[in-house]
């Protein structure tokens, strides 16, 4: 037998494993643009929403009973001008446009965290009753025990984490499924609506007016004392959320795929929806439920990103936009009176609903 080595001795070429090697490579560079696309994608996004946010802020700061030059108003936001500017914008307008922002993403935050944690587009804190749990906390702090101030945010959170604990408890069976959380969280919005009506029925007509703007959400009367602990709340609930953000991936992709990828499952949901209960019962304990933030925040972000990711940074960025438009919107009576910013992004949101279930039942169909 006679064995022939080349003349360089260089180790022969194995067609097959260089043909692997090829495509290996190729995949790994296809991987890579498509990481490289996306973080493109989400950084003109995120770029453009906070542009918006700026100039919309701006515009909440100069607009009102007397108008602001944009300059003016800016210097007086940072604490130049003079005092009759000074007083307007940081005691009257800056306030309100960062409760407006403030609160907008915590529902946007809050709602893609449900609808990525429960793999439902449906799910979301007005739907679940949590905000409605809220907000009888609420009506009931200032109609029954007579609460004011401070107290009456204590309460409608209490609400909201009272009814997520009822709704948890009704809803585990050998663990939590999305399709019964969402049932059992219908049954429970409906039963605090109930609650609510009959609390303001038998309430003296002040009283009742006073509660009223409880059930549509507003932040005009969020400052001071209240903007601090909101805004101390709000940065200690995102650092959590920041915590348990690489789970969420794996969780939309269903409970076998996620496990597989070494995701404890039951662990990761709890943590992550107690997240988010705590956002949207912080949130609602002080500006009341603004409707349809956290169901239509998260699905816009997740078609201006179109890569099936949960899009939790920029679900936070829309819900602050969505709500500090819609507060611009119903203060300075665009529709010609002014209006609570939960019944403007309810003028949203509940055609947004609507379109929803109708494209759901279509799909369901085919």
């Amino acid at each position: 037998m006679t064995v022939t080595a080349s003349p360089t001795n260089t180790p022969p070429v194995v067609q097959g494993a260089t043909a692997d090697s090829a495509d290996s490579a190729g995949l790994l560079d296809a991987v890579g643009h498509l990481r490289t696309a996306r973080r493109r994608r989400l950084g003109i996004v995120l770029t453009t929403c906070v542009a918006a946010l700026a100039a919309l802020g701006t515009l909440g700061l100069m607009l009102g009973d007397s108008t602001i030059a944009p300059g003016t108003a800016l210097l007086a936001a940072f604490g130049e001008g003079d005092g009759g500017d000074l007083f307007i914008v940081q005691r009257l307008r800056l306030p309100r446009v960062v409760a407006a922002i403030l609160v907008g993403a915590m529902f946007g935050l809050a709602g893609a965290l449900f609808q990525s944690t429960l793999r439902n587009p449906l799910a979301s804190p007005d739907i679940l009753g949590i905000a409605a749990g809220a907000s009888l906390g609420a009506v009931s702090g200032l109609l029954t025990f007579g609460l004011a101030g401070i107290a009456v945010a204590a309460s409608a959170f209490g609400g909201g984490l009272a009814v997520a604990l009822a709704i948890w408890f009704f809803a585990w069976r050998r663990g939590l499924h999305s399709i019964r959380f969402v049932l059992v969280g219908v049954g429970f919005a409906y039963l605090c609506q109930s609650f609510m009506t009959w609390l303001l029925a038998r309430a003296e007509e002040r009283e009742a007016a006073s509660a009223l703007l409880w059930t549509v959400g507003s932040v005009a009367d969020v400052r001071g004392e209240d903007l601090g602990i909101l805004t101390g709340g709000a940065l200690v609930l995102m650092l959590g959320v920041a915590a348990v953000a690489r789970t969420q991936g794996p969780l939309a992709l269903g409970d076998d795929n996620a496990r597989a990828l070494g995701v404890h499952v039951d662990a990761a949901r709890v943590g992550t929806l107690l997240l988010a209960v705590g956002l949207v019962a912080l949130a609602t304990s002080f500006a009341g439920p603004v409707a349809f933030v956290a169901l239509v925040a998260p699905a816009i972000a997740r078609r201006l990103l179109s890569d099936g990711s949960p899009a939790l940074v920029t679900s936070t960025a829309v819900g602050a936009l969505l709500v500090l438009a819609a507060d611009l919107i119903g203060n300075h009576q665009v529709f010609g009176v002014a209006a609570p910013v939960g019944i403007v992004t309810g003028l949203v949101g509940a055609p947004y609903l609507l379109w929803l279930l109708a494209t759901n039942e279509r799909r369901e169909r085919r």
